[in-house]
């Protein structure tokens, strides 16, 4: 079924609520066509079974749509379809177009706790030194690996930093994340010098004469995009001797989350760097912590 076939009418209730997330929320790009593909879909959906339009359903015909998702779909897509619609139809009550939420009793799917992948120091070590760094790429990707596992940024803030967003005398990024909420991150001294490199050397290169305010730049002079930075780190992964399946920007993450908690840091410090919203989201890497450590008590300890 294509999104053509359905209600007018649906189309303008999901552009609304876009526009809304987009002027109110500040969302990026990528989030917002999620949440249009997935309400276009069960727009679609609803147009195919003649069931109405979308801002009318009821209980009962979200449940068929949510056992029509179980048949093809993993319990984490599931869910993120339910958020999708929980949002969506709060914002319709919200705004007096709805007298009820219809996704009020619908309950989440249920999904295995998985705890992040995370990479050792050394690995990590190995993984940041994988870039030729005598070539300009090679000094700018090792530049955006050492500042991603400095810093634990999400890839799209890393890819989206400014120049006027880094302030290399005091070690520090000016970070808007999720929602456009703004955040300040250090660096460390060792990020730090490979910034001001690939600030003197790589970056003038890439640029060509051009202007550009983005401060990591593709062959093209062009900010670099997640994707052609994600093929870099599963390339360097191959060169550290590590499989590339195990890599991706969000295991830095991981990493850098990981690695302060277990050299001692608070868990309200580690949220406020990553920049989580919910000191729930970050607690998961205390558990990932204290596995580490039990391992290590397992490994060493003469009784153990």
């Amino acid at each position: 079924m294509k999104a053509a076939d359905t209600d007018p009418a649906d189309l303008a209730a999901i552009d609304s609520f876009c526009d809304t997330l987009w002027l109110e929320d500040g969302l990026a790009r990528a989030s917002l066509a999620s949440y249009r593909s997935d309400l276009t879909q069960l727009a679609a959906w609803l147009a195919e079974q003649h069931l109405g339009g979308l801002c009318a359903v009821d209980e009962v015909t979200l449940l068929r749509f949510v056992a029509t998702l179980s048949q093809t779909l993993r319990a984490s897509s599931q869910a993120r379809y339910l958020s999708t619609l929980r949002r969506f139809y709060r914002h319709l009550l919200a705004r007096g177009l709805r007298s009820s939420d219809p996704t009020l009793k619908i309950a989440m799917p249920a999904q295995p706790s998985r705890l992040p992948k995370v990479l050792s120091e050394l690995q990590v070590e190995r993984l940041l030194e994988a870039p030729k760094t005598e070539t300009l790429l090679g000094e700018r990707d090792r530049a955006m690996l050492e500042t991603l596992y400095a810093t634990g940024l999400r890839v799209s803030e890393l890819v989206g930093l400014k120049v006027y967003e880094v302030n290399l005398d005091m070690g520090v990024l000016r970070v808007f994340g999720k929602g456009g909420k703004e955040r300040i991150v250090p660096l460390g001294e060792v990020a730090c010098d490979w910034l001001r490199r690939h600030l003197a050397n790589g970056r003038p290169a890439l640029l060509n004469g051009r202007q550009s305010d983005d401060l990591f730049l593709s062959t093209r002079g062009a900010a670099m995009s997640r994707q052609a930075f994600w093929q870099l780190i599963k390339r360097y992964a191959l060169h550290a001797g590590m499989d590339p399946a195990r890599l991706s920007p969000h295991v830095l993450r991981h990493a850098f989350a990981t690695h302060l908690l277990n050299h001692g840091a608070d868990l309200r410090v580690v949220q406020l760097l990553l920049g989580h919203a919910d000191i729930s989201t970050t607690q998961i890497y205390t558990h990932v912590a204290r596995e580490r450590l039990k391992s290590l008590h397992a490994a060493h300890h003469p009784r153990a």
